[in-house]
């Protein structure tokens, strides 16, 4: 007369949430490590940057095509002293131009002989030098040079544009034979950041005269600047997806109550 009625043990309240709350906070941890080391590495490389580098704005075309006239270029600050051949710099000096900086590129340093040209090529320490960043179909001859021993300390700059460049062939009738002292110099360029035109090209004719200096920090630094922008990113979603995830597996799980 009675029909035997089955019971379902209840479950306990936590057995079906705990591992989630555990998963949970262990992402909420992992997340919060996430957003922290990203903060690290991102300002870490901006301060480092900041430190290394410094901006400027190139005002003429006068290393038009490495660099156009109104490019913001990123230059490692370095001592004259460890400027090589082929650099890129960023200098000062009085007699060139009051109060402003100057941007060239060293095709000899103290001690060597500079002249041009010979089969259109410029010609230093008797080697003539392969320039691929001249502008296309240019020639190194449109500068005549004389031959000039460059003094010990100091450089011999040339635009890349040589045509239109007032760069030491415009100063060699001063005492100095239109050379810059070392001393002169207070950055490397390095990047293009504006337009974005990226790591200026290695110089790799005057590699046969001796040491090429080499790139700076920036590519590492670009690179933890990204890696902490990730990690920012990644560690502010988990909450949102979390939830997200969360609330789409409950409505998955809820089912109506049947009659019975």
């Amino acid at each position: 007369m009675g029909g035997e009625t089955t019971r379902t043990a209840p479950r306990s309240a936590g057995a079906g949430t705990g591992t989630a709350q555990a998963g949970s906070r262990m992402g909420q941890r992992l997340s919060g490590l996430a957003v922290g080391l990203g903060l690290l590495l991102f300002l870490g490389g901006f301060a480092w940057g900041a430190v290394i580098y410094r901006p400027y704005t190139v005002p003429t075309g006068s290393m038009t095509p490495t660099i156009d006239a109104g490019d913001r270029v990123l230059a490692e600050r370095v001592d004259g002293a460890d400027i090589h051949r082929g650099d890129v710099v960023v200098f000062r000096d009085q007699s060139w131009v009051t109060n402003a900086n100057v941007v060239k590129r060293v095709v000899a340093v103290g001690g060597d002989t500079v002249s041009c040209c010979t089969n259109g090529k410029l010609i230093v320490n008797g080697k003539q030098i392969d320039e691929p960043y001249l502008p296309q179909g240019s020639l190194a001859e449109t500068k005549k040079i004389p031959t000039i021993t460059v003094p010990q300390g100091r450089l011999f700059l040339l635009g890349d544009e040589r045509q239109g460049s007032l760069d030491s062939t415009a100063h060699l009738t001063d005492a100095a034979s239109g050379t810059v002292a070392r001393s002169a110099v207070s950055a490397r360029v390095d990047a293009i950041a504006w337009p974005v035109k990226g790591m200026l090209k290695r110089p790799t004719g005057f590699e046969a005269l001796g040491t090429l200096s080499q790139p700076g920090p920036l590519r590492t630094i670009v690179i933890l600047i990204g890696v902490g922008a990730l990690l920012v990113l990644a560690g502010g979603a988990y909450g949102p997806v979390a939830k997200l995830l969360g609330g789409s597996r409950s409505r998955t799980r809820t089912e109506p109550a049947g009659a019975r």
